[in-house]
């Protein structure tokens, strides 16, 4: 009985190392990622972007996002994925800032 607790708590400790892992690979492009979110929410602020506006460069970071988990699913990001990543963060990146910068919410 005593065997079973040590291996159920050994699983528990892998598990943890594991998810642990996966959130730390990838710091650069968390970093940027609530970046990008802060700048949204910026623009919402200051009436640069409009609900609709914001609520569809939200989802294309969720899509980054869901990215990012895929590639860290396996516990490893490899170069290619974090270049599609970052190349997707760049994508996202121009969009927020025209958006935040088109003349049709100018006040």
């Amino acid at each position: 009985m005593k065997l079973l607790y040590v291996a159920a708590a050994f699983v528990l400790a892998c598990v943890a190392l594991s998810a642990l892992a996966q959130t730390e690979s990838t710091p650069r492009i968390d970093k940027r990622q609530a970046n990008q979110e802060r700048r949204i929410e910026q623009g919402q602020k200051k009436g640069q972007l409009t609900e609709k506006e914001a609520a569809r460069l939200e989802k294309g970071q969720a899509r980054v996002q869901k990215m990012e988990e895929r590639a860290a699913a396996d516990g490893k990001v490899t170069k290619k994925e974090r270049a599609r990543i970052e190349k997707a963060q760049d994508r996202q990146s121009k969009k927020i800032y025209r958006e935040r910068h088109d003349k049709q919410n100018v006040k």
